[in-house]
């Protein structure tokens, strides 16, 4: 296997574009001018490889063939309805179908060079639409690049896929797709579904018959911050990745639980999202010799946060991490004012977030985010033969 990291990327990603809308293009643009800025792109190692639109084959995986001639068809449609186009979280936009099916390409990409043994890690920044349904968009997401790639490291053989989604809204869609099979894990951590959409993502969703456990969802209270939001992932995420001894991990890494967020309501920090990163990849190393696939995802501080927690992201992939105290370059804040005059842009690549967390025990008295590990440990962990109850499993 190359020991070496492959990032999908070409400027044509960016006509995934909605207009006027929170799903804005300039947060992966001044993400991958940050990164080269950085130097981040340019280590030994490191390929960046454009993508091919996914075809018919690759999206019928996990799309009805109706559902993707409706997506072809709306543009040409100014009263086109149903499918879930054409509202307000999924409005229509002329080469929607190209545009989504570029994105999935660029997801298969990376997940192939990966399975191939081309590279250890493949990166899709502009991936980790995870709510798009078989036949429905949702949630800004038209087609499902992590689904439609996950099928394709199936199809070529991988028997063990590990998913972990940490975007602040539940991976409904990449979970759906998979629900009933056991050889898909979803992991979920994400804002209680009581307070944010899609509404999905209780503990209780623990997979279908045949696939009991292997849907597992920790749902989060509000106000959430790093060291409690850290706490949860290591309270959870490795005991039950470990026990399902993934041939490959696969991650969605959306920004939106940084507390600047403006469509949620957890309060992370560019520091708690960096860690979370490089414990992912630490669980990639230890588990799947290293065979890692990360993308985007949601996030909508678009100067503010997105850039530098996916460069950070983009670092954890493709060698040592970024140092937090790192400024971030003035080539990089002129484009940013430019693209975003609005928005203030970020001198350094911390918040100063704490990120030395307590690991969970059992309380006696538990505050809501150890009520949400036990729900979660309780719901899932005895279906992987581990002990709720045990802070060593």
């Amino acid at each position: 296997m190359a020991d070496g990291t492959v990032v999908v990327w070409d400027e044509a990603l960016l006509a995934y574009d909605m207009g006027d809308h929170p799903l804005d293009p300039v947060r992966v643009e001044l993400t991958i001018a940050l990164a080269r800025e950085l130097g981040v792109l340019d280590r030994p190692g490191v390929r960046v490889v454009a993508p091919k639109p996914a075809d018919e084959a690759a999206l019928t995986r996990v799309h009805r063939p109706d559902y993707i001639e409706a997506v072809r068809a709306a543009p040409d449609d100014p009263f086109f309805s149903g499918w879930g186009l054409n509202s307000p979280d999924n409005p229509v936009f002329d080469g929607m179908h190209e545009a989504g099916a570029l994105v999935c390409g660029a997801t298969l990409a990376a997940a192939e060079a990966v399975w191939r043994g081309e590279a250890r890690r493949g990166v899709n920044v502009a991936g980790g639409l995870h709510h798009a349904m078989p036949a429905r968009a949702s949630g800004f997401c038209v087609y499902n690049d992590p689904a439609v790639a996950i099928a394709r490291l199936l199809d070529l053989g991988a028997e063990r896929v590990a998913y972990v989604d940490i975007d602040v809204h539940h991976g409904d869609g990449v979970q759906a797709v998979f629900y009933d099979d056991p050889r898909v894990l979803t992991v979920s951590l994400h804002e209680t579904p009581l307070a944010l959409f899609p509404g999905t993502g209780f503990p209780e969703e623990t997979g279908g018959a045949g696939a009991e456990g292997m849907s597992v969802n920790v749902a989060l209270p509000p106000g959430t911050s790093d060291l409690a939001w850290l706490r949860a992932f290591h309270a959870v995420v490795p005991s039950v990745v470990r026990a399902f001894r993934p041939q490959v991990l696969f991650t969605q890494c959306g920004a939106d639980s940084h507390r600047l967020d403006p469509l949620a309501d957890l309060r992370l920090s560019v520091d708690g999202q960096r860690a979370a990163h490089l414990a992912l990849r630490d669980l990639a190393d230890e588990l799947c010799e290293g065979r890692w696939i990360a993308t985007g995802g949601g996030g909508y501080a678009l100067v503010e946060v997105v850039p530098r927690t996916w460069t950070h992201l983009l670092a954890a992939a493709t060698g040592d991490p970024i140092d937090p105290l790192t400024l971030t370059p003035l080539r990089w804040r002129e484009l940013a004012r430019r693209r975003r005059p609005d928005r203030e842009v970020p001198l350094r690549m911390t918040d100063d977030g704490p990120v030395a967390y307590q690991p969970w025990q059992p309380e006696s008295e538990p505050d809501a985010v150890d009520r949400a590990i036990m729900a979660t440990r309780k719901a899932v962990f005895p279906l992987h033969g581990l002990d709720p109850h045990d802070p060593r499993d």
